[in-house]
């Protein structure tokens, strides 16, 4: 697990070593274990090492093949990497190091970007052609590993974070007003843009191609979800004893590396079994649980902490287990750092998440995450309610789309960012919605279709946004975050697995206003146990009963709480100050009446209030 940075210098100017250590130095919280560049003339080729497998010098990179030809830079893991060696060797590479880096090197130069689809992993990686000069950068299938680039007059550069290009001193900064329209409206960022103009994000399952005779980039996708239910009757045993194969499999493979390595135990079935499993293979294994005080919460957020449950599971499955207790004031005392490590706001309030990093890499290098069980296994009952049969795909559209609005609706975004509004009237966000959803030939008439319709879009939308986050801020701790259920073999099963053995009731769903407010919880926050059904049935032979039963409950912290009492000094300060840097951007009359709505009581505005304050900050460094 490493970072990676690269530089072209497109008028024929020499590369600066000074310049490309510079944009190592900027993502050397990626790799503490080492460093090295490659510079030939025009070209720079920078890497910072985090050293899991073959720690010896012999993983050194960039990576230079034996005839010198290809030069590789590579952040990520093969989890098949001995597999595809065995290959290799057949074919008559010698190998150096026992490193899967250089089995990436040689399967590229041997089977081109075909390699691409048989790599088992997470990983972000450059290779540059000598002969043809040509770069190749590629990100795996989900995203896990992210991967940024632009391309201006006189030069091309990429980089595992957007810190390194911005260390160019040639780079201009200038925020991407359309970008931040996309953010304010889905708390997320679904195109390749970025908040920084000129910088985007290589998306998930695609490569690119850059010709240096011709100046010229070429994206290509290479693979792609794809949620089907099965055309014949399926046996429900038979596609459980399958999952647990798998799933099996998927945990022991990513158990492969010559550091310590932990898991997330939160409490709920995903990290459970993660759990259950890899104890199954390493003795005292160490496992992590971040809480939170709820002196100062209510309704919902009472159920907020589940340490009594990931406590009960790491006593049944003896792991060595640390835990930390988050307060009100934790998230004012991580912001700066976070939103330097995060780069830009993406989904969700991340700061629990940077704390659960950050205590897990005081006693691991590896840990092993639950994320992408309840995309692929439809964890979210309440997100499907507008897969109803007899409607055309725009009335779907419609529906999901409304819903996916997660901070404020058209006609409060529109005076909110009045600011900026005449520069980004043009954006219809709608089509950006729709544009993630592939391409219909015939309207879904089941709503099985229509529910792995919210599958595809999720993962390609959601579950990204959260991959960006969990890369950054594990990253920020020098931590190698591995997602188990991001296997090859386990999420082709996933996409072909039929919905009736995910979800109990297709044709009843109901929704979950999450900015609903206080003294509606039971009317509209029906948590569910249904969802992730033929998981939980798998989970049964490995964590409680009780656990596995129990409803569904996110990493959440209470903060719409916190926002009203113990943090409100925080919000206040920032929000009501007319020389923040937000307010060059969102009108500050607007902030005032919808924070003002929190505080009373009238509406949970706990979602913008956090996008607010992490936008804030972000300017604070990038601006």
């Amino acid at each position: 697990m490493c970072g990676i940075t690269g530089l072209i210098k497109l008028n024929g100017d020499l590369v600066s070593s000074d310049v490309l250590k510079k944009m190592m130095n900027a993502i050397a919280h990626r790799g503490p274990d080492g460093e090295g560049q490659w510079i030939e003339d025009y070209i720079g080729i920078g890497h910072r090492r985090l050293a899991i497998i073959d720690p010896s010098s012999a993983g050194h990179q960039p990576m230079i093949s034996h005839d010198s030809r290809w030069i590789l830079s590579y952040n990520g893991e093969i989890y098949n990497f001995r597999e595809l060696r065995t290959e290799l060797e057949a074919e008559g590479v010698i190998f150096k190091s026992k490193t899967d880096s250089e089995v990436v090197l040689y399967a590229l130069a041997k089977w081109g970007t075909q390699a691409l689809l048989r790599f088992n992993g997470m990983f972000a990686l450059a290779l540059w052609d000598r002969n043809k000069k040509t770069l190749l950068l590629a990100r795996d299938r989900y995203g896990i590993k992210p991967l940024y680039y632009t391309q201006q007059n006189s030069f091309f550069s990429f980089g595992s974070e957007q810190k390194a290009i911005l260390s160019i001193p040639d780079f201009k900064l200038k925020l991407n007003k359309p970008a931040l329209l996309e953010y304010f409206t889905f708390q997320n960022i679904f195109t390749d843009q970025t908040l920084s103009c000129g910088i985007h994000l290589l998306q998930p399952g695609h490569f690119l191609k850059f010709d240096l005779s011709q100046s010229k980039t070429n994206i290509f996708k290479y693979w792609d979800y794809s949620f089907k239910d099965p055309d014949s009757v399926v046996n429900s045993e038979e596609y459980i004893e399958e999952l647990d194969r798998l799933f099996a499999q998927a945990v022991n493979r990513q158990l492969v590396s010559d550091v310590d390595l932990g898991t997330y135990l939160s409490g709920g079935i995903d990290s459970g079994s993660i759990t259950a499993v890899a104890a199954m293979q390493i003795n005292n294994l160490k496992s992590f649980t971040c809480g939170f005080d709820l002196s100062s919460a209510s309704g919902i957020e009472l159920s907020f902490d589940e340490r009594v449950k990931a406590e009960a599971m790491s006593a049944l499955f003896n792991t060595e287990h640390y835990q930390m207790v988050l307060k009100a004031g934790d998230m004012e005392r991580c912001l700066p750092q976070l939103a330097w490590h995060l780069e830009e706001p993406r989904v969700g309030q991340s700061y629990p998440n940077y704390y659960a990093a950050q205590l897990a890499s005081k006693f691991v290098k590896v840990v092993l995450s639950g994320s992408g069980g309840d995309e692929l296994f439809a964890g979210y009952p309440w997100r499907y309610f507008a897969a109803q049969p007899g409607q055309s795909f725009d009335q779907y559209i419609d529906k999901y789309y409304l819903y996916w609005k997660r901070l404020l609706s058209n006609s409060e975004l529109k005076i909110l960012l009045k600011p900026i509004w005449n520069d980004v009237n043009h954006v219809w966000t709608k089509d950006i919605f729709k544009s993630i959803f592939p391409d219909h030939d015939t309207c879904p008439s089941k709503p099985e279709e229509f529910i792995n319709l919210s599958l595809y879009f999720e993962a390609k939308s959601f579950l990204h946004g959260l991959l960006v986050v969990e890369d950054k801020l594990s990253m920020a701790h020098s931590l190698e975050n591995r997602v188990v259920f991001l296997d090859n073999d386990l999420v082709d099963f996933a996409m072909r697995c039929p919905i009736h053995l995910k979800l109990n009731n297709l044709k009843r769903k109901f929704r979950i206003d999450e900015n609903v407010q206080y003294g509606k919880e039971q009317q509209y926050f029906k948590k569910t146990n249904d969802g992730k059904l033929i998981l939980r049935q798998m989970a049964s032979k490995y964590i409680p009963k009780n656990i596995v039963q129990s409803k569904k409950q996110g990493f959440s912290s209470p903060d719409a709480s916190w926002f009203r009492g113990k943090s409100i000094d925080f919000v206040t300060n920032i929000c009501k100050n007319k020389q923040s840097p937000i307010f060059e951007f969102i009108d500050f009359n607007v902030t005032q009446t919808l924070i003002s709505e929190h505080i009373n009581g009238k509406s949970n505005r706990r979602l913008l209030i956090w996008s607010i304050l992490n936008f804030n900050e972000y300017l604070k460094h990038f601006h």
